[in-house]
């Protein structure tokens, strides 16, 4: 397929003259990202553009088709008389060619440039026929009855209505840069001797120290030269777990320190960094994807070849069999039934109303074409955290020694967790709410890298990972030990519940997976479509959920650059592939992929780089984006071939091909006609409101 290559230059020419959307448009990729900087101020200049060309065209277009002697003829009322009015028409409606018709004039020499004829030029020819045409009879030149000046308002004002629509409905180019920046803090506290000194992040230089406190963002790559913390480094590994990171171990800009201060000497800053790598990755990856036309610009190419030639051979035969007034008249009348009223809307207001339901539905799209290829999807790539997950741990398995009861153990564990902020802390005070009631717990103490102690009822309580269990060196019950040993090889993260010298309890947590997963994947394999999953998450962790899910394939303990190459993967084998990601990390995959979808709650940079966001957490949101492609697929179908062909069956009557048998499609029955075409395609667009969307109502058929 012929594809547009529309340089910068050429874009921002498209900005400042009024070209079409198509010429600025063909410049981003199919999932709607834009690939230079100006871009995305680009498709809200043109919303903008037809907006406030179609109102006032509107308006200059009553009194030009209430003042058309040929209008007032077809609906049979007497044109006002007074004088000048013959010229209202005329003068009004240059003033609208000019004005309202100005967009598909410059599209038409922008394509005919590029030898590319579209829809710009269908319409810009049609409008430049019926325009120099309306003159003429306008002017009493020929003794032509070609006053048109009715058909040309309505056809400019309902192409910039089409227009209008279909560049609200691209939506803004790609934001994910500047959300990636938006992960650094502003600033850092710099380190000198005993000097502490916040600065801008761009004063940092490598082999200067960064403090960095508990909860705050570590501001560039480095060593940590000092302290142990557990960082969250979700966003850029898909790791679920805090991971603990000491003195001679590497820290990445972005991560989070969740528990305990470090000291980090600084590796790299700005375009160094591995979250700039991740940008870089974010940018290739769209500038990679491969572009597609609009249906109707390459009906519309179509549809201008066979005018043209219908045109000439309509001048010819009638230059042949009649006078040169004839052939004028029925080459005008060819010229300017073929124009696409319909097919100028039959896309537009799918796409409008597509876009609509699927935002009431909870999918957000960002992309029209990704929108439009959900329907081809074979193969939907779910990132685990936080998608088919809920991206926190629950506690979901319990062992107790002998004689100890499990509430009383989650409310002893709850009584030292709940002073800490770590994630599997949280897990357990959930665990432990509405149970027994938590004791109370003094002299609190966090053991970075190992757990936390208090003394609960004059004993002292620990509670931490197996780092806890070495430093103890205490025996495990044989119960205890058997259960640990089975959860930690499906991948669950283990607790122990250490009281003065023995051990009491220990706890199984598990990153909690949706309760709506299971229904998405069935519902999915039902329609045909494999399903595969990748995550950061260690392999018995991540096969443990695709187990439980049912997925055909799982991708594990994978990096960002590495899940960049697995989508790559899966398309080179012939899969279209759909991603699912809510992380920093999912970026690139998610750009990368045949279409990308986030899920809304997840991070700005995921939701900036798909063509599909998910407002809710619910995967199976996930099926009404494919219903909604399939079905408005259909009305695209149905609403190109009736434009198209209204088209293919008018031009030839127009032409006269039935002249011997006296039938001549006039031009003035052939306008009506054109404008009934269009009230079908409106009409048929509208039954996509019918269509029910309700993710749990998919889910089971």
């Amino acid at each position: 397929m012929d594809r547009h290559e529309t340089t910068h230059g050429d874009i921002r020419a498209a900005e400042l003259s009024g070209t079409d959307g198509h010429a600025a448009h063909a410049d981003h990729d199919q999932d709607g990202h834009s690939h230079g900087g100006h871009d995305h101020a680009g498709h809200d200049d043109h919303a903008v553009l037809f907006r406030n060309r179609f109102w006032v065209s509107l308006v200059l277009a009553v009194p030009v088709v209430l003042f058309s002697m040929m209008f007032a003829d077809i609906v049979g009322y007497a044109r006002p008389e007074f004088p000048g009015a013959e010229w209202i028409s005329p003068i009004l409606g240059t003033v609208l060619f000019l004005y309202g018709g100005w967009p598909f004039l410059t599209g038409l020499l922008a394509e005919v440039h590029a030898k590319q004829p579209g829809m710009m030029t269908l319409i810009g020819m049609a409008i430049t026929v019926a325009f120099v045409a309306s003159w003429a009879t306008s002017l009493g030149l020929g003794g032509f009855d070609l006053d048109f000046w009715w058909e040309l308002a309505l056809l400019i004002v309902i192409m910039l209505l089409g227009h209008w629509i279909e560049m609200r409905a691209l939506g803004a180019a790609s934001g994910a840069l500047d959300a990636l920046a938006a992960l650094l803090p502003d600033s850092a506290v710099r380190v000198r001797g005993e000097e502490l000194t916040e600065v801008p992040l761009g004063d940092l230089a490598e082999g200067d120290v960064v403090l960095v406190r508990p909860g705050a963002r570590v501001p560039a790559d480095g060593t940590v030269i000092d302290g142990t913390a557990e960082l969250d480094e979700s966003m850029i590994t898909g790791e679920s777990r805090t991971v603990a990171r000491g003195v001679g171990e590497t820290v990445v800009a972005g991560t989070v320190a969740t528990d305990s201060a470090l000291r980090v000497r600084v590796d790299a800053v700005g375009e160094a960094t591995a979250l700039a790598g991740i940008q870089r990755l974010v940018a290739e990856a769209q500038r990679s994807s491969s572009r597609a036309q609009a249906l109707a610009d390459r009906a519309a190419a179509l549809l201008f070849y066979f005018a043209a030639i219908a045109g000439v051979l309509t001048f010819l035969v009638w230059l042949a069999l009649g006078s040169p007034a004839d052939a004028i008249e029925r080459t005008v009348t060819v010229l300017v039934i073929a124009c696409p009223h319909a097919l100028g809307l039959a896309i537009p207001l799918v796409i409008a109303i597509s876009t609509e339901r699927a935002a009431r539905a909870g999918v957000l799209v960002r992309s029209r074409l990704a929108l439009e290829r959900m329907r081809t999807v074979d193969t939907v790539l779910f990132d685990k955290t936080g998608t088919l997950t809920r991206g926190e741990p629950v506690v979901t398995d319990v062992a107790v020694a002998s004689g100890t009861d499990r509430a009383e153990a989650l409310a002893l564990a709850a009584a030292l967790e709940r002073s800490s902020e770590h994630p599997l802390a949280r897990a357990i005070v959930r665990a432990a709410d509405g149970g027994t009631a938590v004791p109370a717990a003094s002299e609190f103490r966090s053991m970075p890298g190992t757990g936390v102690q208090a003394i609960v009822g004059g004993e002292r309580v620990r509670i931490g990972g197996p780092a806890l269990l070495r430093e103890s060196r205490l025996t495990v019950p044989d119960s205890i030990a058997a259960a640990t040993a089975a959860w930690v090889a499906d991948g669950a993260a283990v607790l122990h519940l250490l009281r003065g010298d023995s051990v009491l309890a220990a706890f199984g947590l598990r990153d909690e997976v949706r309760a709506e997963s299971r229904e998405v994947v069935d519902a999915l394999h039902r329609r045909g479509i494999r399903v595969a999953m990748i995550t950061g998450d260690a392999h018995q962790v991540a096969e443990s959920v695709g187990r439980e899910l049912g997925i055909d394939e799982v991708f594990a303990e994978v990096r960002p650059e590495d899940k960049d190459a697995k989508v790559s993967e899966l398309k080179a084998r012939g899969a279209r592939v759909a991603m699912v990601g809510d992380g920093v990390n999912d970026a690139p995959a998610l750009a990368r992929a045949d279409i990308g979808i986030a899920i809304g709650a997840g991070t700005d940079v995921a939701v900036e780089s798909a063509g599909i966001v998910l407002a809710g957490n619910d995967p199976r949101a996930v099926l009404t984006a494919i219903e909604l492609s399939r079905t408005g697929y259909r009305k695209m179908v149905q609403n190109l071939v009736w434009a198209a062909g209204y088209n293919v069956l008018s031009v030839p009557l127009a032409a006269g091909v039935l002249a011997g048998v006296g039938f001549v499609l006039s031009p003035a029955a052939g306008a009506v006609l054109m404008s009934l075409s269009t009230i079908v395609v409106a009409l048929n667009a509208q039954l996509l409101r019918r269509v029910r969307l309700a993710p749990a109502e998919l889910a089971r058929r």
